[in-house]
């Protein structure tokens, strides 16, 4: 209710307003400051709450009732916040979402559909669970084959990606959660890279025109994890984006992607893809012989000649264990015999 108030001066109206405006800043502080403590305790509660997660597909329901309402499908790796039990039974709350949420980085960026009910605890892992990594790395592993076979489950890439995340998430200090959130982040990779594949923009020349593959997850593995050869694996996914979608006949693309592979391969010398890199910076060089031939630059395409040839030679030498060098063998060979290793001559 508002108070008619006669006041003796201008001053003492001046008066009154700052008295007022202080009580009503000071009682905004109070409210802001109660729902920040609200907010905090929510986040250590959210924190101290034990998580866990599937290593089968479940269905979550109502109440602990198998004939109690169904709310939702719950798939392997999905993760779990544990609210309470009930002998066999687990009250949750279980983070779905659509296909756009598994992909997305800490499933933060798109959000999170929450639902709270039941589930039977078999099956369950615990982010307390004794070997927990390891029983989840190998439900991982399993989803992984899974997704390699033609009639392979549905969803099962999804699910190995879900399921390597957690131990990264649940357990970060075991000695798989390097390689499992890599694995993770591979998988990833290669769902967006197959999807991008599909689009007119891949053919572009420029990689700029293009869109490229979320590089988060490989840069949360080399920030995690540096010196090791999950580090260096994720490193060499990053060329990916760099590549043009179509040479279009230019030497510029071939030599610009050329050097981004040596460059890797120097800077990565232990690391597994390290004569994948040498060996494709040798092919590019070869390719450059006859685009270089068709622009009548010889002295460019002779250039290019030695510096395949030097290239594969080192594949052999410094990697001579490893199918790379069997197929720079091969390509120093074609090169010897003046066979063109691109392009669609026939003589």
């Amino acid at each position: 209710m508002l108070q008619q108030v006669r006041f003796r001066s201008a001053r003492h109206a001046l008066r009154y307003m700052e008295i007022h405006l202080r009580k009503s800043v000071i009682n905004n502080y109070r409210g802001i400051i109660l729902c920040s403590l609200i907010a905090l305790y929510s986040a250590a509660a959210f924190a101290v709450a034990e998580h866990a997660t599937l290593v089968r597909a479940a269905s979550l329901y109502l109440s602990p009732d198998t004939n109690s309402a169904k709310l939702s499908a719950v798939e392997r790796g999905r993760e779990l916040i544990i609210l309470e039990t009930s002998r066999d039974w687990v009250h949750v709350e279980a983070m779905l979402g659509d296909t756009r949420r598994d992909e997305a980085m800490d499933e933060e960026d798109v959000p999170a559909k929450t639902i709270t009910g039941w589930l039977l605890g078999k099956g369950m892992v615990r982010s307390s669970t004794a070997d927990g990594d390891k029983i989840l790395f190998g439900e991982a592993a399993d989803s992984e084959d899974q997704a390699s076979q033609r009639n392979g489950r549905k969803g099962a890439a999804q699910d190995a990606m879900r399921l390597y995340y957690r131990i990264y998430d649940f357990f970060p200090t075991s000695q798989l959660a390097g390689e499992a959130l890599y694995r993770a982040g591979d998988i990833r990779w290669q769902i967006e890279k197959a999807d991008v594949s599909t689009r007119p923009s891949s053919r572009e020349k420029e990689s700029y025109l293009r869109q490229g593959m979320d590089e988060q997850w490989m840069k949360l593995v080399m920030k995690k994890f540096p010196g090791t050869k999950w580090a260096d694996l994720a490193a060499f996914h990053l060329i990916d984006n760099k590549l043009c979608g179509d040479w279009q006949g230019s030497p510029k693309c071939p030599d610009k992607e050329a050097d981004l592979y040596e460059k890797y391969a120097k800077e990565h010398p232990q690391s597994p893809a390290a004569p994948q890199a040498l060996y494709d910076a040798a092919w590019r060089r070869s390719a450059l012989i006859e685009i270089y031939k068709t622009e009548e630059q010889a002295k460019k395409s002779e250039e290019s000649k030695n510096r395949a040839l030097a290239l594969a030679q080192q594949v052999t030498a410094q990697y001579p264990q490893s199918d790379w060098a069997l197929r720079a063998r091969r390509l120093v060979f074609l090169i010897q015999q003046n066979v063109p290793t691109y392009g669609n001559s026939v003589d």
